[in-house]
């Protein structure tokens, strides 16, 4: 969704007036700056307020909190409880906000319970050292395209960077800082930080960047989209869902077989590898810009190979 306003709010909402309605639309466009979130907590709300309908709720003044737990009862029959959870985090800010520009008098799912979720362990499959070895050495650096991928790649793993903060990288977020080359990445919230590069991935950037002919672009876009199948880059910015696709793409004719394989698979791979051989968690959050060492223990993988040893000490 873009800054853009729908010309209608949902029912519920324009019953209240154009108060109501211009309220509604500045907590997408005024409270929530990260555009997924907004898509994300838009839809939440958009089917809380349908649901809503169907039960013959005209007007957010008229929500009560038994209704609220109605629809997270409903959404617990047919979604996951972290996807249970978000709604309800997008239902409680946009309620709040109401509220708090009284549209209504009070936020009816402050005292809603959502269902209980622990996370331990991260979903998101991690390569092996020699897959991710030999995921970058099966890519073809004689083409531009192959240098740039293969620049990329090495950066969500070195870095533990996130795929839209690697392809939103301009060529001057790759800089020297004394002897050393360093990597500015802009983190969710606008927060930037910088990592030194990794001997590999500095001198692939060089490579990169020198035979894309950029080193001057200091402002141009870093990661830049191909130009249909000509070889050729243009001056636009690569997507994350392009990257994506080029990632599944490189697996494949590495012959490397991993379902679920994403872009968070890299960055998951970088970590895993960074504490297998000693690394610090404390450092690792540094690094990948983590606001919670819990958040970076989700990526961690070293426990799984040494939890399927001591299984096999089972012996019938």
């Amino acid at each position: 969704m873009s800054l853009v306003v729908r010309s209608t709010a949902p029912a519920p909402v324009a019953t209240g007036g154009d108060a109501a309605e211009e309220r509604y639309w500045e907590f997408f466009a005024a409270s929530l700056r990260n555009r997924n979130t907004r898509r994300a907590y838009l839809r939440a709300v958009e089917d809380f307020l349908a649901f809503l309908e169907t039960r013959g709720i005209g007007a957010l003044a008229e929500i009560r909190p038994l209704h609220v737990a109605a629809h997270v009862e409903a959404l617990t029959r047919s979604h996951a409880p972290a996807t249970v959870k978000q709604r309800m985090a997008a239902i409680r800010a946009l309620l709040d906000w109401m509220a708090a520009g009284e549209v209504i008098p009070s936020n009816p799912a402050a005292s809603v319970r959502g269902p209980r979720h622990v996370v331990r362990r991260g979903s998101t499959p991690v390569l092996t050292r020699k897959d991710a070895r030999r995921l970058l050495e099966s890519i073809r650096t004689d083409t531009i395209v192959g240098l740039r991928d293969r620049a990329l790649l090495a950066l969500m793993i070195y870095s533990f960077a996130r795929v839209g903060a690697a392809v939103a990288m301009r060529v001057e977020d790759f800089r020297p800082l004394g002897r050393r080359w360093v990597i500015r990445l802009r983190e969710k919230g606008g927060l930037a930080h910088e990592v030194p590069a990794h001997h590999n991935l500095e001198a692939w950037l060089h490579d990169y960047i020198e035979a894309a002919g950029i080193a001057d672009d200091s402002r141009g876009w870093l990661f830049r989209s191909a130009e249909g199948r000509s070889g050729r880059l243009t001056k636009r910015p690569l997507q994350g869902r392009n990257a994506l696709d080029m990632v599944r793409r490189r697996a494949r004719v590495a012959g490397i077989a991993v379902p679920g394989l994403c872009n968070h698979s890299l960055r998951a791979t970088g970590i895993t590898a960074y504490i297998a051989a000693g690394g610090a968690l404390e450092t690792a959050q540094a690094i990948a810009g983590h606001a919670s060492p819990r958040t970076t223990q989700l990526y961690d993988r070293t426990g799984d190979e040494i939890a399927l040893d001591e299984i096999e000490r089972i012996i019938l």
